[in-house]
């Protein structure tokens, strides 16, 4: 049900569009498409980037529908899918650090000819967020990050480093990236 421009989501809703209706499927990416494009554009400069990202954010919203159990809370949906468009970012940042080295390892990055100028400023732009919202974190929750994301090490490794068990680094691991999010979507 419709107020105010905004749409209350219900489980007959959840389930027509697990199912796979027209309709709702129409509704659910016309509602989300703008508002996803709105916060992928602030954040992705090129228009490839946020269509991508859009697209992965539908997918994988659509996967944890037609799961068994699927999603369990209507009134959360809109809260879910964000924070699906929150990981596909997380994710494209992470495969973009493992191409583009932060400048302070290596030095500025030279212009790639293939890139037009506003493509590259916008890149500048999501490093220098990035290592904003890395340096806001605390010691520990940055560097846990920086090992496992930045440096790919192995989850024994860290393990190692930490002197912790794999069930804990989980359990730090996921407060690390809720934490980077938080600080990431707030930015």
């Amino acid at each position: 049900m419709e107020r105010e421009g905004r749409f209350e989501f219900d489980r007959a809703y959840l389930d027509r569009l697990a199912a796979g209706d027209p309709d709702t499927e129409r509704h659910f990416t016309r509602y989300f498409g703008d508002l996803l494009s709105i916060k992928l554009r602030s954040r992705l400069r090129s228009p490839a980037q946020v269509d991508d990202a859009r697209q992965e954010t539908f997918l994988r919203v659509m996967k944890a529908l037609r799961q068994p159990g699927g999603i369990q809370s209507p009134g959360g949906f809109g809260a879910f899918v964000n924070s699906v468009c929150n990981n596909v970012l997380f994710e494209m940042y992470r495969a973009h650090s493992r191409t583009l080295p932060l400048e302070e390892e290596v030095g500025p990055a030279l212009p790639d000819p293939g890139v037009d100028a506003e493509t590259a400023a916008g890149l500048d732009e999501d490093r220098a967020l990035v290592r904003s919202v890395m340096e806001s974190l605390p010691q520990k929750e940055r560097q846990l990050l920086h090992w496992l994301f930045f440096e790919e090490c192995d989850k024994d490794e860290v393990c190692r480093r930490l002197d912790i068990d794999r069930n804990y680094l989980r359990v730090l691991l996921h407060r690390a990236k809720h934490r980077f999010r938080a600080e990431f979507v707030s930015s």
